[in-house]
């Protein structure tokens, strides 16, 4: 077979100086839509309408109200002067003046045109031009979706109301005491899954986050684009399935000295959610829980916002690196290159998750890709969704427990751990005692699953002990 026909028959085969058999391939539209779409009447966007989902910062409420655009929904978020979080449809009921131009009241808005006057959850109380025995009171209600705040963070649930669930507190979000979650949004014009799917690519941050600054930058530039610490050793990564198909979470070992190893677990909660550990280079703590929080949620298919919490204690940043003044609408105080204000100079010379997620396109065509055995949390992450959303997967069991707990926080398994073990002396043993440690790590912390949160910490400590005496 000729290159010619090799490449016709396959635009993606491997043909040295191939660039012209590739053209087409490059045009070839996004695949995986049904992962991808989040739209009203999507598999992907009704899922994600069974769960809270953050839209926007408590700070973003002002005196007046504040328009946002949440898979595909063109919505206005306002806090009336009681205090109660409204999020409503854009467009008025009556004649389609958008809301962001109401005016907030004690008790819901009003809209601008005619004054019609709505509570938080839609109920029309007042249409001041209409007659006062006109029956649209009982036939007129706003579109409106229940909301509520939390740290900084305001929630909406968009799912059928019936079907509304209890919102979810795990133990990070409380624990250690002194935790402070701090709110923050940083916008991404590219498909939600991109950059979900960028957490349990793990293999990125000894690359990305540590060798791939151009040479000849500012020292004090390529230090603030690099985990530094322990990331800069490859891990042994290694992805497992949880809460029956509803998330993921890597376990990710490496060895820091001759005698100790750190053993990172990060883990992602379907449909949206996700848990970092530490992200401050002294994470090689002996136990720490989680350094970040965040939901990717869609604006439409080709933009995303991902909201979340900085967490900031003692515990998983004790050398007090984060800072809390840089967190917040748009900005994010860990490694340069999380955001999009930054000049095309400095991010061609100092890449970070921003450019590599971005540059994939406004919705990455999987079709093109050449996976690798590095890539196999990603594609898990995918086959799983895919499950979600065919109806596939068993109920989140988190649900149920959160439902049994009442007030109690729910366990997750992100986190950082030093363990004590000494160096064999071949390579690939060490590699295996270094990936057998992650994995008890990840065990005994499902056992711990059923404490009650006060003692599943102290209860993980003496379970450590056990593994550095392996």
């Amino acid at each position: 077979m000729s290159n010619f026909d090799a490449g016709v028959k396959g635009m993606n085969k491997s043909v040295p100086y191939g660039g012209y058999f590739a053209r087409d391939a490059q045009k070839s539209p996004p695949d995986d839509l049904e992962i991808l779409r989040t739209g009203p009447g999507t598999p992907m966007g009704e899922y994600m309408r069974r769960y809270w989902q953050p839209v926007c910062l408590s700070q973003e409420l002002t005196d007046v109200p504040k328009a946002i655009k949440i898979m595909h929904e063109d919505l206005v978020a306002f806090r009336d002067r009681s205090g109660r979080v409204g999020v409503v449809h854009s467009k008025c009921a009556h004649r389609g003046t958008s809301l962001e131009f109401g005016i907030i009241q004690e008790h819901g808005i009003r809209c601008c045109y005619h004054g019609w006057h709505f509570e938080v959850d839609g109920t029309l109380l007042e249409a001041p031009a209409e007659p006062a025995d006109s029956p649209l009171k009982k036939t007129v209600c706003q579109s409106a979706y229940p909301a509520f705040e939390r740290d900084g963070l305001v929630f909406a649930y968009m799912g059928p109301p019936d079907q509304k669930p209890k919102f979810e507190i795990f133990d990070g979000y409380a624990l250690p005491q002194g935790t402070r979650l701090v709110p923050f949004s940083n916008v991404f014009e590219c498909n939600w899954l991109q950059v979900y799917e960028n957490l349990i690519d793990h293999y990125h941050t000894a690359l990305l986050h540590n060798n791939m600054t151009v040479a000849g930058v500012d020292a004090k530039l390529a230090a603030a684009a690099t985990l530094g610490g322990g990331f800069g050793e490859m891990p042994i990564v290694d992805w497992h399935t949880v809460h029956d198909g509803n998330g993921v979470v890597f376990t990710a070992g490496r060895r820091l000295s001759d005698e100790k190893v750190w053993i990172r677990i990060s883990e992602m909660g379907f449909p949206n959610w996700a848990q970092n550990a530490s992200v401050m280079a002294a994470a090689p703590q002996r136990h720490s829980g989680p350094g970040m929080t965040r939901w990717q949620v869609p604006v439409d298919d080709e933009n995303s916002i991902a909201f979340g919490w900085r967490h900031f204690n003692d515990e998983v940043d004790p050398n007090h690196a984060g800072r809390e003044e840089d967190v917040g609408i748009d900005k994010i105080d860990f490694l340069i290159g999380q955001t999009r204000h930054r000049s095309f100079e400095e991010k061609q010379r100092i890449p970070g998750d921003y450019e590599a997620i971005v540059s994939q396109g406004a919705i990455a065509v999987h079709g093109l890709e050449h996976p690798g055995k590095s890539d196999v949390g990603v594609y898990l992450t995918r086959s799983l969704l895919r499950n979600a959303v065919q109806g596939k997967t068993a109920p989140d069991p988190t649900r149920a427990l959160a439902a049994a707990r009442g007030t109690d926080t729910l366990p997750r398994y992100t986190s950082d751990t030093s363990l004590q073990i000494p160096r064999h002396p071949d390579k690939e043993k060490d590699r295996e005692l270094i990936r057998k440690a992650a994995h008890q790590v990840l065990a005994d912390l499902k056992e711990c699953d059923a404490l009650p949160a006060a003692k599943r910490k102290a209860n993980m400590l003496q379970r450590l002990n056990k593994i550095d005496a392996i």
